[in-house]
C-alpha cells in the first residue's frame, strides 16, 4: 500500500531529526570533556605542555584515518549500525580513559574515540547531505552544524562545573553517558539504508569511486577550503584568539571567556543565514564574499584594542566562521552523484581532518616565530587566496559553459 503523501514527508524528516539529536549529544559530551581534560592530565598524569597537546593530535589521527572508511562502509554495514558503532566506541574510550592510570594506554584511547567520532560524524553529514535537495542542502548542512555547535556551547557550560563539583573523571562518565543515549536514539530510529547506494553492492573499497569523486569539478577546492577554514577554526580561534585577548587586549580571564562565547553564539546564529543564503543565491555568489568579510575582520583584529570593539569583533569573526562553514560540504552534496556521496563526504572529512591537525602547529609556530598577531595576518591571507580560487574556477567554469547543476 502505498504512504500517503503527509506520511512519507514524516518518514523522510524522521532521520534527519534522529541525526541532529545524535549530534546534539554527541557534541554535548565533547563540550563538557575538552575544557576539562588538560586539568584532568595536569592532575592525574602530571602532564606537561607536550602531553597534552598530544591528546587532540591523536584523536585527529584517529579521525584521519577512519573518515574515508566510513564513507565506504556506510551502506554496506548500515548507516544506523556504523553511527550507533561509532558512538559506542568512543563510550568505551571514555570508561577506559577514566580508569587507566597509564598515560600511554590513555592516548590510544583518545585515538580509538577519534576512530568512532569518525564513524559517527561521516555518516551523519552524508545522511544529511543526501536527504536534501539542491534547493535545501544548505539549510540540511547548517542544521547540523548548528547541533553540534549547540551541543559544545551547552557544554562547556556544564564542564566545568562538573570537573570541580561532582569528580575528576565525572566529565568522561558523562560524555559516555551521552554517547550511549545517543547511540541508543540512533538505533531506535533505524536509519534507513534504501538512500541512494555509496557503491555498487559487493564491491570493496574500489578506488575508481574515489577517482570520480576527485574529478569531479570544485571537490578538490571545497576539500582544500574546507580544511583551510578548519585550520584557522583550531589554530587561531581555539588556541590563539584566547591569549589575544589577555596578553594584547589587556582583558582578564573572565571577560575573555565572555567573548569567546560571544564568538561561539555569532557563529550559531549565521550558520543558518549562510545554508539558506547559499540556497537562494548559489554557493559561490554566498561563499566569496563571505570568505573575504572574514578575513577582513581577522586581519584587522590586531588594530582593535577597546574591550567593547573587541566583543563586537568577537561576535562578527564568530558569525563569519559560521556564515561559511557548511558551504563547501553543500557544493560538494551539489556536484557529486547521490550514489558517491558517502565516498565524497569520507574525503572531505579526511582532508578537513588533515588541516585539523596541520594548522595549530604551522600557524602556532609562526606566532612563536614571528608575532601573536602574525597569526591573524596570516589568516587572513589564507582566506583572500581561497576566495580569488573559487572566482577563478567559476570564470573558468562560466568560459567552458558548464550550466549542469547549481551555479558554481
Amino acid at each position: 500500500m502505498d504512504e500517503s503523501p503527509e506520511a512519507e514527508r514524516a518518514r523522510r524528516w524522521q532521520v534527519p531529526v534522529a541525526v541532529l539529536v545524535g549530534a546534539f549529544l554527541f557534541n554535548l559530551g565533547q563540550g563538557v570533556l575538552r575544557p576539562t581534560m588538560p586539568l584532568y592530565l595536569h592532575q592525574v598524569f602530571s602532564a606537561n605542555y607536550r602531553m597534552v597537546t598530544l591528546i587532540p593530535v591523536v584523536f585527529g589521527l584517529g579521525k584521519w584515518v577512519a573518515s574515508l572508511p566510513s564513507g565506504y562502509l556506510l551502506d554496506r554495514l548500515g548507516r544506523h549500525r556504523l553511527m550507533a558503532g561509532g558512538l559506542s566506541l568512543i563510550a568505551l574510550g571514555d570508561v577506559g580513559s577514566a580508569m587507566t592510570s597509564s598515560y600511554l594506554v590513555f592516548l590510544s584511547l583518545r585515538a580509538l574515540g577519534g576512530v568512532g567520532w569518525a564513524a559517527f560524524s561521516t555518516v551523519a553529514m552524508t545522511t544529511m547531505v543526501g536527504r536534501s535537495a539542491s534547493h535545501s542542502r544548505g539549510r540540511a548542512v547548517g542544521l547540523l552544524l548548528m547541533s553540534e555547535t549547540l551541543g559544545l556551547l551547552v557544554g562547556s557550560v556544564a564542564g566545568g562545573w562538573l570537573y570541580g563539583g561532582v569528580s575528576l573523571a565525572s566529565p568522561f562518565v558523562f560524555e559516555a553517558t551521552c554517547m550511549l543515549v545517543a547511540a541508543i536514539t540512533i538505533g531506535r530510529w533505524r536509519i534507513s539504508t534504501a538512500e541512494p547506494r555509496s557503491a555498487p553492492p559487493g564491491v570493496r573499497f574500489d578506488w575508481r569511486l574515489l577517482q570520480v569523486v576527485l574529478g569531479t569539478p570544485g571537490v578538490l577546492l571545497m576539500s582544500l577550503s574546507n580544511a583551510v577554514l578548519i585550520a584557522i577554526q583550531t589554530g587561531v580561534l581555539v588556541f590563539l584568539y584566547p591569549l589575544f585577548l589577555v596578553e594584547q587586549g589587556g582583558l582578564g580571564l573572565e571577560t575573555a571567556g565572555f567573548l569567546i562565547s560571544l564568538s561561539v553564539l555569532g557563529r550559531l546564529l549565521a550558520i543558518w543565514l549562510g545554508g539558506s543564503s547559499s540556497d537562494r543565491w548559489g554557493r559561490m555568489r554566498v561563499l566569496i564574499p563571505g570568505l573575504l568579510v572574514y578575513a577582513a575582520l581577522l586581519g584587522s583584529l590586531p588594530l582593535v584594542t577597546q574591550p567593547i570593539a573587541l566583543g563586537l569583533w568577537s561576535l562578527a569573526i564568530g558569525a563569519a566562521a559560521g556564515f561559511v562553514a557548511g558551504l563547501p560540504t553543500a557544493l560538494i552534496g551539489d556536484r557529486v552523484a547521490p550514489a558517491l556521496q558517502g565516498v565524497a563526504v569520507g574525503w572531505l572529512r579526511t582532508v578537513t581532518d588533515g588541516g585539523q591537525i596541520i594548522g595549530p602547529v604551522v600557524i602556532g609556530a609562526l606566532a612563536d616565530a614571528m608575532h601573536l598577531s602574525t597569526a591573524f595576518f596570516f589568516a587572513a591571507a589564507l582566506l583572500i587566496a581561497v576566495a580569488w580560487q573559487c572566482r577563478h574556477r567559476g570564470d573558468k567554469q562560466r568560459r567552458s559553459s558548464l550550466a549542469a547543476g547549481p551555479r558554481f
